[in-house]
């Protein structure tokens, strides 16, 4: 309450320094909102003065103190304090305000030094400002110069993330680069090469981007979050073994670390780690689960082909369900984990590929009990169905029944999905009838949904989920359809396996089976001319078309492939062979 006075400033602003240090210390976390002491400080100055500022912005308020407060012996601790302000402004990502600042603070001589440099602006500002001499009578809770390089190393840090997120990635590493040789604890430097590492590789060098990854892991083995940059590196690659142990050691690892146990050196108050906290960074450095590792443990191995790996998995992640995981890990999009009833399907495909159909049925009944009571007995999906637009009356309920019903096609899908595997399952132990009656529970399924229109212009909210019901209808009836075949039902089948081409005309699987259901019909003349027909057009061409297809439904679609295209081929060229000696003679 006392009021200013020139001879005692020096002393009330090294003491405010000191003390805005130490509450930053204290605190040890991310520097959030403005520094209200700075500004009450500096009115301080120009009360003393026989000035005011009460109205004045912050940036404002600096320029009219450094501009007008001339005294000598108020520079240095002006000038310490103008470093600590930057620090607020790097914090809320002020990087305009922060080069103005230390254009205020410098002479004509640094700024024309800061020019000629030629770098980054801020940077070069940032040197170019001399740091003021202490006084041997004010003892300071951090030195300035210390506090100038560590503002360089955020503001070279805070610059490179900008530029990473914007995509101009040389500029990116140029900055990062810089950050890292820059005044940081080590946590803090392995962060810096965990971007470099993911910098490096947007850049498409991934062995570049490997040697910062693996460095960011010996400068802190606790920065798990490069690791887990190092496995997708090794997936870009092709490198699946390596990919695979890197993601093994990343579970091993999460188990036995906590966050906590981060690296850090706190020997000052003022540190880069306070200073720089943006939602790219936090992105780039986010700490999975040790359950999403495993997630992706078992899905890689099942997309590779290591079906005992993939089933063990996906087993050790099932276990981790019943423990509670729903409670642990946000599934709500901010993890990389999939809905569950996918898991289970996913679950179903790597027992099924393993040869264990009878665990495959039971996963898939789990998934089939779970979503029963989630599915309307109707669906309508309208052909013109669209998402209207947030201003107009009603489309907040609009847009919550276009989600309801996009919730609802999910749960048929992985209901119908459950019923097909288990009519695969089923085939697979040789039981024909069960598995015809699990594909038609599918398909009754999915008869559920009302497709208005023409069926086809569906809209582009809920196209996913009516792609991926129609392949699921594709393959549960070429699957009956081929049980028909074995339990000799040839009329049945053929029926299906033309309801199949209705829904993807040239299908190589569904024209195969077309072609032997009329050939074990005893209609060979239709037989050859359907396969004449099929074999013109490019084997295949369906495969590829289209949104890629849940990893759930890939082991059905290879069941599904037509297991006899070279002995049906020659009977049929056999076939044709004699009709033309026939006809010749």
């Amino acid at each position: 309450g006392l009021p200013a006075a020139l001879p005692a400033l020096p002393l009330e602003l090294t003491v405010l320094y000191n003390s805005l240090l130490f509450t930053v210390g204290a605190s040890d976390s991310a520097i959030k909102g403005e520094a209200e002491g700075i500004r009450q400080g500096l009115l301080r100055v120009l009360e003393a003065c026989g000035a005011c500022g009460q109205d004045l912005g912050t940036e404002e308020l600096w320029e009219k103190v450094l501009q007008e407060v001339t005294v000598e012996e108020l520079q240095a601790p002006l000038h310490r304090l103008g470093a600590l302000q930057a620090a607020w402004w790097l914090a809320a990502s002020q990087l305009g305000s922060v080069a103005g600042l230390f254009q205020l603070l410098s002479t004509a001589e640094d700024l024309g030094r800061a020019h000629s440099e030629g770098q980054n602006e801020l940077l070069s500002l940032i040197k170019a400002w001399q740091v003021p001499p202490e006084g041997a009578s004010l003892p300071l809770a951090q030195s300035a110069k210390d506090l100038k390089e560590i503002l360089c190393t955020a503001a070279a840090f805070l610059q490179g993330l900008q530029e990473l997120e914007a995509g101009n990635f040389p500029t990116a590493l140029s900055l990062l680069q810089e950050a890292a040789g820059g005044f940081c604890s080590k946590n803090i430097l392995a962060q810096i090469h965990t971007c470099l590492g993911c910098c490096a590789q947007q850049m498409g060098k991934p062995q570049t981007a490997l040697q910062h990854l693996k460095r960011a892991l010996q400068v802190d083995f606790q920065c798990l979050p490069a690791l887990s940059h190092v496995s997708a590196v090794y997936h870009d690659l092709g490198e699946t073994d390596a990919e695979l142990e890197a993601l093994n050691l990343l579970y091993e690892a999460l188990g036995k670390s906590s966050p906590a146990a981060a690296s850090s050196s706190p020997c000052f108050l003022m540190r880069t780690e306070l200073l720089v906290h943006t939602p790219v960074l936090t992105s780039l450095l986010r700490r999975r689960h040790p359950s999403e590792v495993k997630y992706h443990l078992a899905q890689r191995c099942l997309q590779d082909g290591r079906v005992a790996d993939a089933v063990e998995h996906y087993l050790d992640f099932l276990s981790l369900l019943q423990e509670g995981l729903q409670q642990q890990v946000p599934l709500d999009g901010s993890s990389a984990l999939p809905r569950i009833p996918e898991v289970f399907l996913e679950a179903a495909s790597a027992l099924e590929k393993a040869g264990r159909h009878q665990d495959a049925i039971t996963v898939c009944e789990e998934v089939i009990s779970r979503t029963t009571d989630l599915i309307p007995r109707v669906l309508r999906v309208e052909e013109k169905l669209e998402q209207p637009e947030s201003s107009l009356p009603g489309a907040e309920l609009a847009g919550g029944l276009l989600s309801q019903k996009k919730e609802s096609l999910c749960c048929l899908a992985w209901r119908a999905a459950g019923y097909l595997h288990q009519g695969w399952a089923w085939a697979k132990l040789g039981e024909s009838k069960e598995a015809v009656t699990q594909f038609s529970r599918c398909l009754s399924d999915l008869l559920r949904v009302q497709l208005h229109g023409s069926g086809i212009k569906q809209t582009e909210t809920l196209q996913p989920e009516v792609e991926v019901l129609q392949k699921i209808r594709l393959l549960s009836l070429i699957g009956r359809g081929r049980q028909f075949l074995e339990l000799g039902r040839n009329k049945e089948a053929l029926l299906d396996f033309q309801h199949s081409l209705q829904i993807s005309p040239g299908d190589p699987a569904a024209a195969s089976y077309l072609v032997q259901a009329l050939w074990e019909l005893n209609r060979k003349q239709e037989a050859a001319a359907q396969w004449q027909k099929f074999s013109q057009s490019c084997p295949g061409q369906q495969q590829g078309q289209g949104r890629p297809f849940p990893l759930y439904l890939v082991s059905c679609q290879e069941q599904a492939v037509f297991p006899h295209s070279e002995a049906l081929a020659r009977s049929i060229q056999d076939y044709l062979g004699a009709a033309a000696q026939d006809t010749a003679s």
